[in-house]
């Protein structure tokens, strides 16, 4: 149940887990736990959630991801919702590179995390021992031995909120990374790119294009209600970024652009990988993006925690049946450790293929990309796009 205000008494039970943060990653986590009867709090620094309409840069829902949907009951609400991309086409300059044809079991689905954070904000209703409360800024961290006290503010006083164990699940900029003194390293090197969102001409309603040209690639998704979302890849920020500035660069590379008057406020980010270093300490423990920073050309950051929201409910599941002992997140540490160097590994890969090249270096890209669509590096190449490696 959702408790907007109230502020924690004195005589407060201790939570068994306080979830910091409300995305879609921490939200997961709390399905997952109050769905084994587990007392669970989440604490949001947003007063209200993310309207419907709000910009969402994940959309990709892949099949391990998926099947952890699937666990907390709104797996079949995301097929319903959601679009599906059965196949991937690559081109250069006009010409077909290959392409790939997702077998049925790893089809990946099109649908805006902020849907999927509805889904599972309508889950978490129905699960008694579950407290979402918004308009909570976390601050400190008081360590008491045989539980953690969560200090921070809401609605201009103080709250406690005491738990067994704490998790940071609280994105990219983690307060509670920094609360437990870990490292934030980055591995690799980044790239800017445009986004916008805009209605699909295409006629490839179920395909993914992804146009590697000599001046850098620009990827295009089908989305639910007849939407395509278009990435680019660019050396810099534009100084005027509007949807105009990006049709002309997608246009530009591609030959087509798009309609302008039916697209939404285009974004730019920069695609940086970060690994936090410990992922837990004592009786506080990271997950998703709190953890590890990914990439999202190639979309598995949010699966990727989704992925460890399910590794890490399991092992809390059995702390707490253990009497809720200390230091309790070796083995979540160095598994979610090995699977984000992987798909960091495969995010620098997907980026380096987009990056801007030309003369020989093109011809020798272009190659390898045939050389990839080709029978059977195809299928293997068809189960790390899909995440079925996790």
């Amino acid at each position: 149940m959702t408790d907007p205000a109230g502020a924690v008494r004195p005589d407060a039970p201790i939570h068994d887990v306080a979830i910091v943060g409300g995305g879609a990653v921490g939200l997961l986590l709390a399905c997952l736990l109050g769905a084994r009867g587990r007392d669970v709090v989440v604490l949001e620094r947003r007063t209200e959630p993310p309207p419907p309409g709000a910009p969402s840069r994940a959309i990709g829902v892949h099949p391990p991801g998926l099947k952890v949907l699937d666990h907390v009951g709104i797996g079949d609400a995301v097929r319903e919702r959601a679009v599906v991309i059965r196949e991937g086409r690559v081109t250069c300059e006009g010409r077909t590179l290959g392409a790939m044809r997702f077998p049925r079991s790893g089809l990946v689905r099109s649908l805006p995390q902020r849907e999927v954070e509805a889904l599972l904000e309508e889950r978490l209703e129905e699960l008694p021992d579950v407290r979402v409360r918004r308009g909570v800024e976390v601050t400190g961290l008081r360590d008491r031995g045989t539980h953690v006290v969560v200090v921070g503010t809401q609605a201009g006083a103080e709250v406690d909120v005491p738990a067994r164990y704490v998790v940071g699940a609280d994105g990219v900029r983690s307060g509670i990374r920094s609360l437990i003194d870990a490292r934030w390293r980055p591995r690799g090197r980044g790239a800017t790119y445009v986004m916008c969102d805009t209605r699909d001409d295409t006629g490839a309603r179920e395909t993914a294009l992804l146009h590697f040209e000599p001046t850098g690639v620009v990827e295009s998704f089908p989305m639910p209600g007849g939407l395509r979302r278009y990435v680019a890849r660019v050396r810099r920020r534009p100084s005027v970024l509007d949807a105009p500035t990006v049709a002309a660069i997608v246009e530009a590379r591609t030959g087509q652009g798009f309609d302008t008057d039916a697209a939404g406020e285009p974004t730019a980010f920069d695609a940086r990988q970060h690994l936090a270093q410990p992922i837990a300490a004592g009786r506080v423990a990271l997950v998703g993006d709190a953890a590890h920073e990914v990439s999202p050309i190639g979309g598995q950051g949010m699966n990727l925690g989704w992925i460890g929201a399910q590794h890490l409910s399991h092992e809390l599941e059995a702390a707490l049946a253990a009497g809720a002992p200390l230091d309790a997140f070796a083995a979540y540490e160095r598994a979610r450790r090995g699977a984000a160097i992987r798909a960091m590994r495969q995010a620098a890969f997907n980026m380096r293929m987009g990056a801007p090249v030309s003369g020989l270096r093109l011809r020798a890209r272009n190659a390898s990309v045939r050389m990839l669509g080709l029978a059977p590096t195809r299928a293997l190449l068809a189960r790390a796009f899909t995440m079925r490696w996790l």
